[in-house]
């Protein structure tokens, strides 16, 4: 399965996707603006693989002048959907459909893995005036919590992909895997909780694109087994997850 079918496989979840996705702590956007030397009220900023609005609506919070840049047309109509006041052009961070020096910031929640970094980085570069910021971020799995560590296991074995390693990279090769090399590059891991649902948290995992490559009916039984294992560690159905988020802020030195 190419990366292209992975992430276009979201289109086919789109609503679920909005509905279960978490989304990110004021601390990320507080960091953004350390980097920056400003706040974001007033600045202009695209959201790159801006999907159905996550990060888009946050930084419209801020008072940022967004603009959310998506490949995919379900996404896109689910953006415009929770978030009509704000516009939306179809693109990809590859090559971005926005003018030389027109933005001050330059976001990808969840998105960068996405793009050829051969590409992408010059194409931020371009669109971005002489003193803006490209930040890039993650939810990443928080592996010290036990059930999170081994539902991960288990995911990476169900579709058939390797499992993520416990031990975090370096500044150094996170920069370098990132195609930031060359650029001033600042780095913050965030760790935050959210309580939902087991329904939620269940389709927060089906959502993911190595799930929807396979199908529904190859996911069935394994969210059902995770449905009864869960149970058991959250009797009440309420599932607190942990993330760590994983955040790079580049600015030309």
């Amino acid at each position: 399965m190419t990366g292209a079918s992975r992430a276009h496989s979201f289109n086919s979840a789109a609503p679920r996707y909005a509905a279960s996705r978490p989304s990110y702590p004021p601390a990320v956007f507080d960091f953004v603006e350390e980097c920056a030397g400003r706040p974001l009220a007033g600045l202009r900023v695209a959201d790159v693989g801006a999907g159905t609005g996550i990060a888009s609506g946050l930084l419209r919070e801020r008072r940022a002048r967004v603009i959310g840049v998506e490949p995919g047309e379900a996404m896109a109509a689910e953006f415009r959907r929770t978030l009509p006041d704000v516009p939306i052009v179809r693109g990809d961070g590859n090559a971005l459909p926005l003018a030389d020096g027109s933005h001050d910031l330059i976001t990808y929640a969840q998105s960068w893995q996405w793009t050829d970094t051969s590409r992408s980085v010059p194409e931020a570069l371009r669109v971005l005036r002489a003193d803006g910021a490209l930040a890039i971020w993650w939810n990443t799995t928080a592996f010290d919590v036990p059930w999170i560590k081994d539902q991960h296991a288990r995911i990476a074995r169900h579709c058939g992909i390797p499992a993520r390693s416990a031990v975090r990279l370096g500044d150094g090769e996170a920069i370098r895997r990132a195609g930031l090399a060359g650029l001033r590059v600042a780095r913050r891991h965030i760790r935050w909780q959210r309580r939902v649902s087991l329904d939620t948290h269940l389709a927060n995992i089906s959502s993911r694109s190595a799930f929807l490559v396979l199908g529904e009916d190859a996911n069935r039984a394994f969210l059902d087994e995770e449905r009864r294992r869960l149970q058991a560690v959250f009797p009440d159905e309420t599932v607190e997850e942990t993330y760590v988020v994983d955040l790079l802020v580049a600015t030309r030195p």
